[in-house]
């Protein structure tokens, strides 16, 4: 059995972590919207048709931040056909998908919706077929008192306050020749710092987030950066990144190293950020919104196929993935990448929140369910609070695609509110592993709890047995002075909670 020796300090800490770091993502996509959080004919629904099964789950899940409503949906989509009387509103071809969207759900029923979440409102405006004037109109609609035309419709749509939505994505994956509206760097970078200047010129309290690289795989990564960021610097708050990892048939060993690549997509271009900072002379730092990120397994030619061979449909069913215990995995280590560069990243959106490479399944007039990856994302959100400590990482690696992977993977963080200090550890390999943590400069008192998900099958679902993969109270670490110990279990993720005297005594 090897061992891994986690060195920290008290005394030298990273980011501290921001809340929208455990935000989702919803789109009309699918089966996302329509039968996965509304669906009126559904038992459980309220009175506005809100699944009241799926928001417990979302509030279990303890999702920060949403963002909606696209995706590639957004890039042909006037929020104008999604308000006002439901009667009223237009049946439309839906091209990015190839769907009939009947806009029952729009802007004020999603507002509706994510107050029962607590979860912050994060809005995409259409840059692809729109631009300014549709952009500014959206805003007015949600942020600004009455007594203009659109904050005026707001009110006659039966919402008199503003809404004040705070976080705005420029448009979506304007780097995909996938996207309708697509366009080139130098001509997204000019569109977005237009609208991001008219924008902040209509409401100077909001943030706003350009559209960077959908994968590290395009051709155009890291010139995309620098281009839209040197037109865009001043405006803008953010710059975006989209990252779906698939490759599961290369083995678990390279599949599960790919959050490696993960945290040099994020090193990468927090460097460009620092870089146009420094070239425009400018004080401000750019922060990372990693608006859309997951694990994925169907190839996109696949999504492709399924979606241009169908006829036009409402809501139709495609790309609904059925996540593994391995899924979950590396799943759980692209989170904690974010978490460990808690300088820099300060949102991120799992994507996507329902049906389609998602936490929670649904089925029409039927039950819902949760996927693996359910769990980590959960104990994620509710615990991964406070300032990332900074580690030594000393045990046995092995070679990837990726460079070298440690066995074992690590974040850890001290959140001196609730006095505790978090470890996160993914155990990569298919043996067990002891694990050992030197908190220096931590005054620790108890274990609180060791939280563990695995299961002997790598494979393993929920699709059939709903619960076959879930967490377990393993309680396998313990307190020695500043030594915490324990052993983690063969492609394991871990969570292990320990107390720490808040008077430093």
């Amino acid at each position: 059995m090897s061992k891994t020796r986690i060195i920290v300090d008290g005394e030298f800490c990273g980011g501290e972590i921001s809340p929208a770091l455990f935000g989702s993502f919803v789109e009309h996509m699918g089966r996302v919207v329509y039968s996965g959080i509304y669906e009126p004919e559904h038992l459980l629904a309220d009175q506005d048709g809100f699944r009241t099964d799926v928001l417990k789950k979302v509030n279990e899940m303890g999702v920060s931040a949403i963002r909606y409503p696209g995706g590639n949906f957004v890039s042909n989509y006037n929020w104008l056909d999604g308000v006002g009387p439901r009667n009223q509103r237009p049946r439309k071809r839906e091209v990015a998908w190839k769907s009939i969207e009947t806009n029952q759900f729009g802007t004020d029923e999603f507002m509706h919706w994510i107050s029962h979440t607590g979860a912050e409102p994060i809005f995409a405006v259409n840059l692809g077929t729109k631009g300014v004037e549709n952009a500014l109109s959206l805003l007015e609609y949600m942020n600004l008192p009455t007594g203009t035309f659109y904050s005026d419709l707001r009110a006659k749509n039966g919402h008199p306050k503003p809404y004040g939505v705070r976080k705005w994505c420029l448009g979506n994956e304007m780097d995909g020749i996938w996207q309708i509206g697509h366009k080139t760097a130098e001509e997204y970078g000019r569109l977005a710092a237009q609208t991001a200047h008219a924008m902040k010129a209509l409401d100077d309290s909001i943030e706003l987030i350009a559209c960077g690289s959908s994968s590290t795989s395009m051709h155009t990564y890291t010139d995309w950066e620098r281009i839209v960021l040197e037109d865009t610097y001043e405006f803008v708050d953010y710059i975006a990144l989209h990252q779906y990892y698939g490759n599961q048939e290369y083995g678990s060993a390279d599949f599960l190293a790919q959050s490696l690549d993960m945290d040099n997509y994020i090193e990468t271009v927090a460097g460009i950020c620092r870089t146009v900072k420094s070239k425009k002379r400018g004080r401000k730092d750019i922060k990372i919104s990693i608006d859309e990120w997951g694990v994925w397994e169907i190839p996109g030619d696949d999504v492709a196929q399924s979606v241009s061979s169908r006829d036009w449909q409402v809501a139709p069913a495609f790309s609904e993935q059925i996540y593994t215990m391995e899924d979950a995995l590396l799943f759980s280590s692209m989170l904690m990448s974010m978490m460990r560069h808690a300088d820099v990243v300060k949102i991120a959106c799992q994507s996507l929140l329902t049906n389609i490479s998602a936490a929670i399944m649904t089925e029409r007039g039927g039950t819902s369910w949760v996927q693996p990856i359910f769990y980590p994302f959960l104990y994620m959100s509710r615990y991964g609070r406070g300032r990332i400590l900074e580690q030594r990482v000393y045990g046995d690696c092995y070679e990837s695609r990726f460079g070298q992977a440690s066995v074992i993977d690590a974040v850890l963080m001290v959140n001196e509110e609730a006095g505790e200090c978090i470890s996160f550890l993914v155990n990569r390999t298919d043996q067990i592993q002891n694990v050992e943590i030197s908190c220096q400069q931590l005054p620790l008192c108890r274990v609180l709890e060791h939280i563990q998900l695995s299961h002997p099958n790598l494979k393993q679902t929920n699709q059939i047995d709903h619960r076959a993969v879930k967490p377990v109270n393993a309680g396998k670490f313990t307190l020695s002075g500043n030594i915490i110990k324990g052993t983690v279990e063969p492609f394991s993720w871990n969570m292990v909670r320990v107390a720490v005297d808040k008077r430093g005594e």
